[in-house]
């Protein structure tokens, strides 16, 4: 992996990933894979930020490696590991979070988000996960980082951590400054019930996401009831953007077919929204329904998910503990 692009990317094990994570992360970290190498961590030690029921954590952590792999992850082309088998990524997190500086922490907006207005209760961990995060990303040197609108900021705090790092410690270039990897012209899917809010399992509806486990009957159920209008598709995205929920069936189906929206609204222009729906459940059913069946195939070989796992954790050592070599001799850390 030496001289080479190095992209490095987390996804939280909170189950049942759904559509918005895989059109927005995992189907990009396949395309990826071909072209760079690739580290996929399955980010235990952030999920715990907020209690965690150990079972579950631990049957989340398996089901998101099935995941990966149903959507066409190679643990033989990437390093696929879960972050709390590699100690590395909790020292050089304390490592930083004596370079890193209280104020650039109370600007990031997704703790504000997170905890809401009972933040005085709100775990430390949940405070200083930023910081956890740059380590993620530095102890690899990884140059490049998938990110959506809403880690933007976090990868901002990751480079700022780098440059005041070097500097502090007269070591120009140590750590490569990460870039910013978009490659959709739309960052975010939204929720089926209400096209302003992003689609997410925490949200009470099971009918404002479609899940990768989803059976054909399910998706149909959800894209029938999804919320859209009575008029027909407008012919034009200055009309569409007023009309979040149409707006997002549209990107949907865009970017399952792997097209451009101009050629969709073009394609729907006129039509009712049933047509809209129709076409878009049967895309869904192709796309997603095969991966399903894979995932639940794969959840029920355990054996084989945390071979994986553990392959993965050893690929993933030998690079963190020799970059973590030399922080602590930069440090002074005998």
């Amino acid at each position: 992996m030496i001289n080479k692009k190095l992209v490095f990317s987390g996804v939280q094990p909170t189950g049942n990933l759904h559509l918005g994570n895989y059109l927005g992360a995992i189907k990009n970290f396949v395309l990826l894979q071909k072209e760079l190498n690739c580290i996929y961590c399955v980010v235990d030690l952030h999920a715990i930020t907020v209690f965690q029921n150990p079972k579950e954590l631990m049957k989340n952590t398996l089901e998101t490696v099935a995941s990966f792999i149903a959507t066409g992850l190679d643990p033989n082309k990437s390093i696929i590991f879960n972050q709390s088998s590699v100690s590395a990524h909790s020292e050089l997190a304390w490592i930083f979070n004596c370079v890193s500086r209280v104020g650039w922490l109370n600007r990031m907006t997704q703790f504000k988000d997170k905890a809401g207005s009972n933040k005085e209760k709100a775990s430390v961990g949940l405070y200083i996960y930023p910081n956890l995060m740059a380590a993620d990303i530095l102890l690899y040197k990884a140059t490049h980082v998938p990110v959506g609108a809403d880690q933007k900021q976090h990868l901002e705090l990751a480079r700022d951590i780098a440059q005041k790092f070097n500097k502090d410690f007269n070591c120009e270039d140590f750590f490569p400054l990460p870039e910013p990897l978009i490659l959709k012209n739309i960052s975010r899917v939204m929720s089926l019930r209400d096209g302003t809010k992003k689609m997410s399992k925490s949200d009470e509806s099971d009918y404002s996401r479609i899940n990768l486990k989803d059976s054909p009957d399910e998706i149909i159920k959800k894209i029938k009831k999804a919320k859209s209008g009575s008029e027909p598709i407008p012919d034009n995205l200055k009309s569409l953007e007023e009309k979040p929920e149409a707006l997002n069936l549209l990107n949907i189906y865009t970017e399952v077919l792997k097209s451009n929206l101009e050629k969709t609204i073009n394609e729907m222009a006129g039509k009712e929204y049933s047509f809209v729906k129709n076409k878009l459940t049967e895309l869904l059913i192709s796309e997603i329904c095969p991966i399903g069946k894979e995932i639940k195939k794969l959840i029920n070989d355990e054996t084989h998910l945390r071979e994986v796992l553990n392959k993965g954790a050893e690929k993933a050592r030998i690079i963190a503990e020799e970059n973590l070599k030399n922080v602590r001799e930069k440090v002074g850390l005998i």
